[in-house]
């Protein structure tokens, strides 16, 4: 390849991403080089920028929900020219309990895109070969990124939380994720309410088939059989569990959150009521909700960005200025 360096985000000590001229990454044995094609913006980032969550490596390179075209591979790998997504769980150890037993999302010695290893806020990025997923054509490259992590992590809040077709379901927060979650359950045919902060955020949600929604501090018109909170607040966590029927479950969506509150054990978590924190997420995770999002044509509301201007697509996350997706492209 004939370029040797590249432009990328780098996180500096003040908790800024400097635009910088770095070399471009060799592929190590079983990775494979990629052409960044976009990279969306998760509140994870934001942690990480934040320092909400301790740093693993110095002057990292955000951004894990990555739409790259394989530029070479180093061992087995796509062809070049092949279209791939590389999201949060960028490998795992293969050999700890958790891995044996089918848990990648809970290995014991994981890395992650954009934390351990560099991200998708640069011109070009490498990842292991068997943890890069493919991409379903005709969708779009900006529209494909913010399904690599909202829409799987999402998916997977789905899950956890156990919830089945024509159940009546609480969203918590309405961002990238949760803008995501709410069509999948709609094609479930489930009755969804929604409750968040902003104006904008309840307009969409209802624009997008919520059959109810509220602000932060109003609970549904109905108890709810499932609940799944997307802000990383344990006051949201509490106000879910508070409209949560008998036996339900909240996923709580969130890599950090500030704090749980105390609360009255009887009147909220009693009567086989759960909270369960979403853990990363699985290659099949990814593999079962990118063939649903091909199914269900999702596309995902995006707000695009040059990777110069990677702060205010950050500012954008932090201030929740943008309804659905930040989308950067190189």
């Amino acid at each position: 390849m004939a370029v040797t360096t590249m432009k990328a985000a780098v996180l500096q000590p003040d908790r800024h991403l400097s635009i910088e001229e770095i070399p471009v990454p060799k592929p190590q044995p079983g990775e494979v080089l990629l052409k960044v094609k976009a990279c969306g913006v998760c509140r994870t980032d934001l942690h990480i920028v934040d320092g909400d969550l301790p740093p693993r490596v110095n002057n990292i390179t955000p951004g894990h929900q990555i739409v790259g075209e394989v530029v070479e591979a180093n061992g087995a790998g796509p062809a070049p020219g092949t279209r791939v997504g590389v999201s949060w769980l960028g490998g795992t150890d293969g050999t700890c309990s958790y891995c044996r037993a089918g848990k990648e999302n809970l290995c014991d010695s994981p890395t992650y895109t954009g934390y351990s290893r560099p991200g998708g806020y640069a011109e070009y990025v490498t990842a292991r070969s068997d943890f890069i997923s493919p991409l379903p054509e005709p969708m779009e490259d900006m529209q494909a990124a913010p399904l690599l992590c909202a829409g799987i992590i999402g998916y997977r809040s789905l899950r956890v939380a156990e919830i089945k077709p024509g159940q009546t379901v609480g969203l918590w927060g309405f961002g990238a994720s949760a803008h995501l979650t709410l069509p999948v359950l709609l094609h479930w045919g489930c009755r969804v309410y929604v409750s968040t902060r902003g104006e904008s955020h309840r307009k969409f949600a209802k624009e997008l088939g919520a059959a109810w929604v509220g602000s932060e501090k109003e609970s549904p018109p109905e108890p709810v059989d499932a609940a799944v909170t997307f802000a990383p607040s344990g006051d949201v966590v509490i106000a879910a569990l508070a409209s949560l029927r008998k036996g339900g479950i909240v996923a709580i969506n969130a890599i950090h959150l500030d704090r749980i509150p105390s609360f009255d054990y009887d009147k909220l978590l009693w009567g086989e009521r759960q909270m369960r924190s979403v853990t990363n997420m699985t290659r099949q995770d990814a593999k079962d909700f990118l063939a649903l999002a091909a199914e269900i044509n999702l596309r995902p509301q995006i707000t695009k960005f040059s990777l110069e201007r990677a702060n205010s697509a950050l500012d954008a996350v932090r201030n929740d200025a943008v309804d659905g997706a930040a989308v950067i492209v190189p």
